[in-house]
């Protein structure tokens, strides 16, 4: 029997005990590090949440309005961003207004970085303003008084910027973006094109197996809870419970990935997981009152896309909203999904056709990864979509109504028109319709009676709640026990632990001190780097796949318990009804409209040279689909040296509207009146021609049905023969005999 081992060299055990012990050295220096980090990160916490206004804004900034002076008192400012050195704003451009939601963190995530919405609106030129907040609301504060503040705070702008191209675009990020679209629908006087970025308004939408925030209201019983939290707080909701649902829905990055990621890079990843964590950690504080409308309003209720919001202003139907909405969302977001950013639209409207009734334009575009914080923090995204909706506003403004998608092409040496392009991306609004958003995936009719039963199970329980156990709660809970929990919650505790002048906190700052001094890091080859990589992968596994579960079986359950016709009836929902019905058009919104059809058609016949331009334009490009940003700067140049210089903004916007509604309510009566419309002179009408032709061909050759529509237009303004002997016409002659 053979006694012989393996062999090993001489030289591999000394480099694996070398390996072995750069790799001990390596990770007790990191260790010690991230604990200093951890203690910078309480040192920053405590010295943020003593500021008056603490926020984390990368702008300097002046105060114009202090909500808390309002007739109204709320604490939210309106502040002015001062654009950084060697960035020019031209005051006549419409001013952005960005504003910051308030759902458990502090203001200024839209301002966060030089890459940022903020940012990009500054160098593009836009002065830039930021809706902000103090981490206390005022006593009484409601939901309806921050609205008002925010009339008042975007009245101002107005009347700051009198020559300004058109009214302020407003940003609403998050939980902000539904508050913008209520106070739009109440006031559109006030607002030019809106972009609601990671903006949930349709809280019930969405697909089976995923994000299953959704369900959680049902599952808690409904909204009770929300106002037991408020009572325990002394009347104040306290935002890190907020705060704590975000966590709880990726508990492998909260738990191990956000930390581990700073340990095993610990040399390089301090300061940037110090900036974010000062804003993650400014947690803020909502009245009762507030957070309740929010729970049962939208939440659990599911009101805002129903239009069943009831204001002291009127009711808050979001079909009343003038502006462009641009709906900005992603696929990666599992706090904002698609379904919920879109579905409203769905819940509104019949079809793209009753969205052109009431005159609304709307433009949505869907990342395909993003997160929901990228969505807002995200440099890569600043710089494109941000700068493209920031350079074309006012194309998103001028877009006739109806449903489009925005897309992003990369500019190249060969793209067409180059020159009309000014940043490194091309954007183009491309018609869609309401199979679009419903190809995301969306609920059907018996999911929908599902959360219509939760909504029902929450007001009863809730009305139990304040019956028989808020009157003791509110009894024994004092404002210092109030305090006591406040101080105590999971998420405080966490930052506090390393944050004193202590024993431990000194011995820590030394040691980090002394590994900065000595630091040793390991090889990027040491085997035992690639195990620690190893063990993380796989604790990050395991949290996922826990993680998997639970939401595997939270959705179970509420499919299960609120999908029983016992419970569905018990509660008053017909298992047989349509839970959401769409809301009607008014009889006073119908009979307006029908006056206002009255009249465009019997303007058919009116106006002149720059009428037939657009009336052209639009024609040839309805059988495109899309407006591209290369014909609209063609456009806005050809503008800029004819008659139509003339017309401000909002005069060229509702022209645009007028001609457009005219093709769609009588193309043929429309197409007719161009020649009695055109001057006699053929000198203009060859220019005029010449113009539409030049819009036409910026981004693409006009071909296909496009080219067929140019040629009968050529024919309206009577140069058909002429433009049979020129170079331009030869290619729409070639397209007819094609087809």
């Amino acid at each position: 029997m053979s006694t012989d081992k393996p062999a090993i060299s001489n030289n591999a055990m000394p480099g694996l005990f070398g390996s072995a012990l750069e790799y001990l050295i390596d990770a007790g220096q990191r260790s010690v590090l991230f604990l200093d980090v951890m203690r910078q990160r309480g040192i920053q916490y405590r010295e943020h949440m003593a500021e008056t206004a603490p926020h984390v804004l990368n702008f300097e900034a002046e105060l114009l309005i202090d909500g808390r002076t309002l007739p109204r008192p709320v604490n939210y400012a309106l502040v002015r961003i001062k654009p950084p050195d060697g960035v020019e704003i031209n005051q006549k451009r419409r001013p952005f207004v960005v504003v910051d939601p308030r759902a458990g963190h502090g203001p200024g995530i839209g301002g966060f970085k030089a890459d940022s919405e903020i940012g990009v609106a500054l160098k593009a030129g836009h002065p830039c303003y930021f809706i902000g907040f103090l981490p206390d609301p005022m006593p009484g504060q409601t939901m309806g008084d921050i609205a008002r503040a925010e009339a008042a705070f975007l009245e101002k702008v107005i009347a700051l910027h009198p020559e300004a191209e058109g009214r302020p675009c407003v940003i609403g990020n998050c939980q902000a973006g539904w508050a913008v679209m209520i106070l739009a629908s109440l006031r559109p006087d006030l607002f030019g094109p809106i972009i609601v970025a990671g903006s949930p308004l349709s809280y019930w939408a969405g697909v089976r197996g995923k994000n299953p925030m959704r369900y959680s209201g049902g599952l808690l019983g409904g909204s009770w809870l929300t106002a037991l939290t408020s009572d325990l707080g002394a009347g104040k909701f306290d935002g890190a419970w907020l705060v704590q649902n975000f966590e709880n829905m990726n508990p492998s990055n909260t738990l191990w990935t956000k930390q581990y990621n700073v340990y095993s890079n610990i040399d390089t990843e301090a300061p940037r997981y110090l900036e974010f964590e000062k804003w993650w950690g400014g947690h803020v504080n909502l009245n009762a009152d507030e957070i309740q409308f929010i729970v049962d309003e939208l939440f659990v209720g599911n009101n805002l896309a129903a239009g069943r919001i009831k204001t002291s202003e009127g009711p808050v139907d979001l079909r009343s909203i003038r502006s462009p909405i641009v709906v900005f969302c992603s696929k990666g977001d599992n706090i904002t999904p698609p379904q919920q950013a879109l579905g409203w639209i769905l819940d509104l409207y019949k079809d793209v056709d009753e969205i052109r009734l009431f005159g609304q334009t709307i433009v949505y575009t869907v990342h395909e990864s993003a997160g929901h914080l990228g969505i807002f923090v995200s440099g890569g995204i600043a710089r494109k979509e941000y700068t493209e909706f920031s350079s074309n506003i006012d194309l998103i403004d001028v877009l006739p109504p109806g449903l489009y998608e925005a897309t992003f092409e990369a500019k190249s040496e060969d793209s067409a028109s180059g020159e009309l392009v000014s940043g490194r991306w091309i954007m183009r609004c491309e018609q869609r319709t309401l199979d679009d958003i419903r190809a995301l995936g969306g609920n059907n009719a018996d999911d929908e009676r599902r959360f219509a039963a939760a909504a029902r199970v929450s007001k009863i329980n809730l009305a139990a709640y304040r019956n028989f156990v808020q009157p003791w709660i509110k009894a024994f809970v004092t404002p210092q026990a109030a305090e006591m929990m406040h101080r105590l919650h999971p998420l405080r505790v966490q930052y506090e632990a390393l944050a004193g002048d202590n024993p431990v906190t000194k011995t820590i700052a030394e040691a980090a001190d002394n590994a900065r001094e000595h630091r040793k890091p390991a090889a990027a080859d040491n085997p035992f780097l690639a195990i620690q990589e190893t063990m993380s992968k796989t604790i990050v596994g395991a949290l996922d796949h826990w993680r998997d579960a639970q939401e595997a079986l939270s959705e179970a359950l509420f499919l299960a318990v609120y999908g029983s016709p016992a419970l569905q009836t018990a509660v008053g929902i017909d298992p047989q009804s349509d839970p959401s019905p769409k809301p009607e058009m008014s009889a006073d919104y119908r009979k307006r409209l029908d006056a206002r059809i009255a009249e465009l058609k019997s303007r058919i016949g009116s106006g002149g040279l720059r009428e037939c331009l657009v009336r052209s334009l639009l024609y040839v490009g309805m059988a495109r689909g899309m407006v591209d940003e290369r014909g609209a700067e063609a456009l806005r140049r050809v503008r800029g040296t004819d008659s139509t210089a003339r017309l401000s903004p909002a005069e060229f916007k509702a022209m645009v509207r007028e001609q457009f509604f005219m093709l769609l309510l009588d193309q043929e009566a429309s197409l007719a009146a161009i020649p009695k419309l055109l001057p006699q002179n053929i000198e203009a009408r060859r220019k005029g021609l010449e113009a539409v032709r030049d819009v036409l061909s910026a981004s693409a050759e006009v071909s296909g049905e496009a080219a067929m529509r140019l040629r009968r237009i050529t024919e309206l303004f009577g140069l058909a023969e002429e433009g049979r002997s020129d170079a331009i016409a030869a290619p729409f002659d070639s397209q007819a005999k094609a087809s």
